[in-house]
């Protein structure tokens, strides 16, 4: 049986990150990276919905280690995921990768201080040993999306298409399209596809909180040609950093203040008279679900523009020819885009057994964000909720290393978190009111009251516990002697 030091399960923006720390800073470390798709890129390769883009910068959303040069800062899918692809043939990551291998599920033995994995390629199962096992899998179903309880659905004579499995052959050119949703995929979806559809409405049950913002980093714009770009990425990186951080802590502070400047913003960029009460002041505070960015407004320029129109209502049902609402209107449609959200699936959906005990992962507190208590020997990265997914991935997949060095330098097999007596749950380790979030609250680990037990949507914070505070805390490292001969 094959084993492994480390497996990362997952090709994506994070998997192929933490393969690339590992090359570079546990190089003596075997790896294997198990995909279970057929692709490098995770989900910059499976959403291919029009005008699919980052919502979080790229000086933020790339890897510490390698700049985004590119002059977009909020670049589109495409962009990303060869960025993705590059990179992993650069460390040659890429040649480590098992595509089609789905993880079901993994068996940590003490005796033997090793996991046991189990996969799925293709019509075969396959097993590998590892002695550490990183889940880089994200959280959400890559096979599903979600769809609520359309009444009466089934009457509506068009196509019905979910952003997470779109079309390729789907022409909307010169149709009518209404898109079910306000988050971001919604904002992004409505002006790509206003450019050459007849019409565009998106109807939403309630707003979300919008925010225009430059397409171009103006420092980086600036600067460019003038510094060099090991000097330009991470002065521009800490840059968006804090300036995020500035913007989500007065959310938290101030929310009223957030609000209003985030109504002027929106009606500044609106046709005068334009109801922004209705379509763009939410109910709860910012950042109490994840805020929407728009590249130069363009959400904004197509509602000015009348190619786009925002409709804020419920449904009622379906006819042959669009949707009524629950106002007594009829929204008339060729094509219905269904951009109402994600299911979660913490760790892809595998099962996980210490010892021969199931874990319950909503019975676990988490450990930095990113271990999970009395599970040893293994870490999860997801990202943060507040800021670029990736500067927290950076973070865990240092750590990881940081860790596995430590234990090599001391001679110990296994480590596992483990928390002080008295230390309780109190969030959830994703702490938004999301419905997607909170369709599935039970299953995800949970966080303590304090560090190590709690992060605090807090990058800078984070540097500081995870690059530079201790390995050990609250640690329990083991020497355990190999029960059985090495598989490898």
């Amino acid at each position: 049986m094959e084993h492994v030091d480390v497996l990362i399960v997952g090709a994506g923006l994070s998997g192929i990150g933490a393969a690339c720390h590992l090359r570079r800073e546990s190089p003596d470390r075997s790896v294997a990276v198990l995909e279970a798709r057929d692709a490098i890129g995770g989900t910059w390769d499976l959403f291919r919905y029009p005008g699919v883009r980052s919502d979080s910068d790229m000086f933020t959303l790339g890897y510490s280690f390698r700049p985004w040069t590119k002059t977009k800062s909020m670049a589109d899918g495409p962009s990303i995921r060869e960025y993705v692809r590059e990179t992993a043939r650069e460390y040659g990551v890429d040649e480590r990768i098992r595509f089609r291998h789905k993880v079901v599920g993994a068996e940590w033995s003490t005796a033997d201080r090793r996991w046991t994995v189990h996969a799925r390629h293709d019509d075969t199962d396959v097993t590998l040993t590892c002695s550490f096992l990183f889940v880089c899998s994200g959280y959400y179903r890559y096979d599903q999306g979600y769809t609520p309880d359309l009444p009466g659905v089934a009457n509506f004579a068009g196509p019905v298409v979910h952003p997470q499995h779109w079309p390729e052959d789907l022409d909307y050119t010169g149709k009518r399209v209404v898109v079910i949703g306000s988050g971001a995929t919604a904002v992004t979806l409505v002006p790509s596809m206003a450019e050459t559809a007849a019409h565009v409405t998106m109807l939403q049950r309630s707003p979300s909180y919008v925010l225009a913002l430059p397409a171009v980093d103006p420092l980086a714009n600036l600067l460019r040609g003038k510094l060099p770009t090991r000097l330009l990425y991470p002065l521009v990186r800490w840059k968006n950093v804090l300036s995020a951080q500035a913007a989500f802590q007065l959310s938290r502070r101030a929310p009223r203040v957030m609000k209003s400047l985030l109504r002027k913003g929106a009606r500044k960029l609106l046709p005068a008279g334009y109801d922004v009460d209705t379509h763009f002041a939410p109910s709860y505070d910012p950042w109490d679900q994840r805020m929407c960015f728009v590249p130069d407004g363009d959400l904004f320029a197509a509602l000015r523009t009348g190619r786009a129109s925002i409709v804020t209502d419920r449904i009622a049902g379906f006819t042959a020819g669009g949707i009524t609402l629950e106002s007594g209107d009829e929204l008339p449609a060729d094509i219905v885009v269904t951009a109402t959200g994600l299911n979660l699936l913490p760790v892809g959906g595998m099962s996980l057994t210490v010892d021969g005990e199931p874990v319950d992962l909503g019975e676990t507190l988490a450990y930095k964000g990113m271990m999970l208590s009395g599970v040893p020997n293994f870490a999860l990265t997801i990202g943060y909720t507040n800021a670029s997914w990736t500067l927290k991935a950076d973070l865990v997949a240092r750590y990881v290393c940081r860790l596995l060095n430590h234990m090599r330098d001391r001679g110990l097999h296994i480590a596992t978190p483990a928390p002080p007596s008295g230390t309780a749950a109190t969030v959830p380790l994703v702490d938004l009111k999301s419905g997607y979030v909170l369709r599935s609250i039970e299953a995800l680990p949970k966080q303590g009251a304090a560090a190590p037990w709690r992060l605090y949507q807090n990058y800078p914070r984070d540097v500081l516990l995870m690059r530079h505070g201790p390995v050990d805390d609250d640690m329990a490292f083991d020497r355990v002697p190999a029960a059985v001969a090495s598989r490898a």
